[in-house]
């Protein structure tokens, strides 16, 4: 992971650190990463991840998971 990003992650993430997914700040866009593939880094905009955060609060993504 890039150590210049101040990375959070979940409180509901594993533990030993195991199926985590990483949220940054880099020059005004969000990134992402997962703690199995931590170079991977997925880059998108506030909006983009405050619409995606009202659909999971809406429950429209829940079928992935049940």
């Amino acid at each position: 992971m890039n150590s210049e990003i101040n990375w959070q992650k979940s409180s509901f993430s594993g533990g030993g650190g195991e199926q985590c997914l990483y949220v940054g700040k880099h020059q005004g866009e969000i990134v992402l990463c997962e703690s199995d593939d931590p170079a991977s880094i997925i880059t998108t905009s506030p909006e983009k991840l405050a619409a995606f955060i009202l659909g999971v609060k809406n429950g429209e993504f829940d079928h992935f998971v049940n």
